[in-house]
């Protein structure tokens, strides 16, 4: 049976395509950045955002990127201006958000457990047409961000202070990271979930870092994997009846442990095969023979 002979299952595939290529575009800066968690903090003040959501009776999806980006923003301030550190100012994020969104979608009149699961982990053949044009639009502005300011965020990843002494804005760079962090987890929602789009951010990436070195080209191949994965989960999802975000983290897990395992080998074999310089043989000087 074709299972791209329905419609539901097309447009889960193209969701899912879209977050695989966007995620780990923007990953690849947090990875670099050293905030491969702050996926999972902001995944949790969207939850707040669903709940608003629900509560008012508005499109989740939209007050979830509202309330995501406004977070996400509060958070890179506070880093910034504040006496709070970056890992205080995550776990701010983690609880609060998951603390404020449990309670408004409880407090919403349709709340039921199945609305706070489909959030959570993803529930991708569910997404309608207007869902596909929403995170076809918002993933395609991520990109085209994280691809022509790509030199820039680098500089400001690698080394903030040396970024804004070069003349950067660096503020500016900060906020639009966090923003566009904000836009990818909530759309990523539809596909992975809350609870597993940080993954998709990092896992990809993960695993293009075990093959390559320069930045560029570790972009460039995450972004491979996470497509691969994306699709690969939604097909295998649809043919063993298994949750595609689950098994779409999965198969990106799997790329990364084959490619542990395959480019250790590769260096293994390389270091057999490649002979071991002779040692420098020492001369020693001629005894001098002293004659009285």
């Amino acid at each position: 049976m074709d299972l791209y002979a329905y419609d539901f299952m097309v447009r889960a595939l193209l969701a899912a395509l879209v977050i695989g290529l966007v995620a780990p575009a923007l990953g690849v800066y947090l990875v670099q950045r050293r905030l491969s968690l702050i996926g999972d903090g902001i995944g949790h003040v969207a939850l707040t955002g669903v709940g608003v959501g629900l509560l008012l009776n508005q499109s989740p999806v939209i007050t979830a990127v509202i309330v995501a980006a406004a977070g996400a923003v509060g958070v890179e301030l506070v880093r910034q201006r504040g006496g709070t550190s970056g890992d205080l100012a995550l776990a701010l994020l983690f609880y609060g958000g998951i603390a404020g969104g449990v309670m408004l979608v409880g407090l919403s009149p349709d709340s039921t457990s199945a609305n706070l699961v489909q959030y959570l982990f993803g529930s991708l053949v569910t997404t309608s047409p207007q869902d596909l044009a929403v995170i076809a639009a918002l993933g395609a502005a991520v990109l085209i961000a994280m691809l022509a300011l790509r030199p820039a965020l680098f500089a400001v990843c690698t080394d903030e202070e040396y970024a804004r002494v070069s003349g950067l804005p660096v503020r500016t760079l900060n906020l639009v990271m966090a923003v566009t962090t904000a836009v990818t987890v909530t759309i990523a929602m539809r596909t992975v979930g809350l609870l597993l789009v940080s993954a998709l951010m990092v896992v990809p990436v993960a695993a293009a870092q075990q093959i390559t070195s320069g930045f560029r080209t570790t972009m460039t191949v995450a972004m491979v994997i996470g497509v691969g994965a994306a699709a690969s989960g939604v097909w295998v999802s649809g043919a063993v009846d298994t949750a595609p975000g689950a098994t779409i983290v999965i198969l990106a897990i799997a790329a990364f442990v084959a490619l542990t395992v395959g480019a250790g080998t590769w260096r293994a074999l390389r270091r057999r095969a490649t002979p071991a310089a002779a040692p420098e043989r020492v001369v020693e000087p001629p005894d001098v023979v002293l004659h009285g």
